[in-house]
């Protein structure tokens, strides 16, 4: 059966950029959620100290819960191969923090789609860093998962293998013990796609997943791609939403899983609007939990 992980979504900023929250109030909050763990960020601003890793996995650990996957933003299209080099580096040091802190999983992600690159080039590029890493993830114990993923807070361009046609060749292209899928349902709607058309093409290399709902404030899926790029981060019109009351069918995600024998983490990227909205996310997600993997 799946287990529960959270995430701190609606703590980004303050977790990240202006230290208006530090991690141990995040842990004491989470503690307070029916879940068995915490999906990291690997930009806290207090992990940036290496003493506090082990304190961290402490506080989540005396909390009851573990830290199972690791959440971290990788740019590995960039033309310049010692820009890719130092990405490497860092994804390595990711892959130390996701050890640290005893997860199991840590996230890469394609890079920024820039205009200049080719499908077969970005794919390429991609794929080739990634496995530059694979054998130190192996050493350490780490499967590295990869996301279907729309754009990183802090990046100028939406992903590179944000089509499906392009994550699934660059899937492909990877063949390892240590790789698999964080599945998001959300971020395939944001490609125009349909989310379950890629599960199902995708859901033998699944070992993760983001449960999240997706909405747009305002305009339509064409208006936020013509806004995407150039504009850093995440476009203003989206919203995150409570889980259950979106755009994705739960049921056919959950049958899809079932159906290939997923049992791992799924992490909740919820709670925008507060903690109790993050707990109804999570009720509902345990309820259908129960529903698709009887004990």
């Amino acid at each position: 059966m799946p287990k529960l992980a959270a995430f701190p979504k609606a703590y980004m900023n303050a977790l990240c950029k202006d230290g208006t929250m530090v991690v141990s109030e995040w842990i004491e909050l989470a503690s307070t959620l029916d879940v068995q763990g915490l999906e990291w960020y690997a930009g806290f601003l207090e992990m940036a100290d290496q003493k506090n890793w082990a304190r961290f996995r402490a506080e989540v650990e005396d909390n009851g819960m573990v830290i199972p996957m690791m959440c971290c933003s990788p740019d590995f299209t960039h033309p310049d191969a010692a820009f890719r080099d130092n990405e490497i580096a860092k994804q390595k040091k990711w892959i130390d923090m996701t050890h640290a802190l005893g997860g199991s999983y840590c996230r890469v992600l394609s890079g920024q789609r820039r205009p200049e690159l080719s499908t077969d080039e970005g794919v390429k590029l991609a794929a080739d860093s990634i496995k530059a890493c694979l054998p130190y993830a192996q050493q350490h114990g780490i499967t590295l998962i990869i996301e279907n993923h729309y754009k990183d807070d802090f990046w100028e361009y939406p992903e590179f293998a944000q089509k499906a046609d392009v994550f699934c060749q660059l899937v492909e292209s990877i063949e390892h013990p240590n790789f698999g899928v964080n599945y998001d349902p959300s971020n395939t709607y944001l490609a125009g796609e349909d989310p379950i058309e890629l599960l199902k093409r995708v859901s033998n290399r699944v070992v993760t997943m983001h449960a999240s709902d997706r909405y747009l404030k305002e305009g339509t899926i064409e208006d936020l791609r013509r806004e995407e790029a150039g504009a850093t981060g995440y476009a203003k019109r989206l919203s995150h939403g409570e889980i259950g009351k979106g755009l994705n069918d739960y049921d056919a995600i959950f049958s899809e899983l079932v159906r290939v024998g997923f049992d791992g983490w799924i992490s909740i990227e919820d709670g925008v609007d507060g903690m109790d909205q993050l707990a109804r996310s999570v009720t509902f997600l345990k309820r259908k939990i129960a529903q698709h993997w009887p004990a």
